[in-house]
């Protein structure tokens, strides 16, 4: 068994998380930007909520672990608007990659090789849980922009065909849930919160 103070720095370390910023604002908020660490909660309890839809077996402790540190990256890398150029992308997962080493290795061995495991697992999507849980996080601004009349999308002028290659796993992953999402997106075209 692990000492306390053997996780002390990590816990701490975590708080950094809530100072990152991300494009979706909130209505509920005064329009303020949400913050990674919320980001992570919030698609934590959507994705316990929406496993039933799951087409393929998952153990949802496994995808909610995943979604709860998928952005702790984000401490060193920032948050990158999902629609930036490929080019910018690439250069973030480098960043990204060393972020994790960097901070899963404030816990102690082996639970930081098995927290790096898991979110190298997440970031590849080739596993059911892995590939539900990033179907999740890349759902979740669905949902936010459509409460928020076009939110981020209307203010990036961002295509719909953006958006439905952004939440491909649906199509696989959770079928019923790509269903809802094709139905939001006619919407949002149809009130000029996406191009088509």
């Amino acid at each position: 068994m692990y000492a306390v103070s053997d996780f002390a720095d990590f816990i701490c370390e975590l708080d950094q998380l809530k100072a990152v910023k991300r494009q979706i604002t909130l209505p509920c908020d005064n329009y303020r930007q949400e913050n990674s660490a919320e980001h992570s909660w919030h698609v934590a309890l959507m994705a316990n909520m929406l496993s039933e839809y799951a087409a393929k077996p998952i153990d949802v402790t496994r995808v909610i672990r995943m979604i709860l540190i998928h952005d702790i990256v984000e401490i060193d890398a920032g948050d990158m608007f999902a629609f930036n150029h490929q080019t910018d992308h690439d250069a973030q997962a480098e960043k990204e990659v060393a972020a994790a080493k960097r901070i899963f290795g404030l816990l102690p061995s082996p639970l930081s090789s098995e927290m790096l495991d898991l979110w190298l697992e997440f970031e590849a999507a080739e596993t059911a849980d892995a590939e539900f849980a990033k179907s999740m996080d890349r759902v979740l601004p669905v949902f936010q922009n459509m409460k928020d009349n076009g939110g981020s999308w209307k203010r990036h002028g961002i295509a719909r065909e953006k958006i439905e290659k952004r939440n491909a796993h649906l199509k696989s992953c959770a079928p019923a849930l790509w269903d809802y999402v094709m139905q939001q997106l006619d919407v949002a075209v149809e009130k000029g919160w996406l191009s088509q």
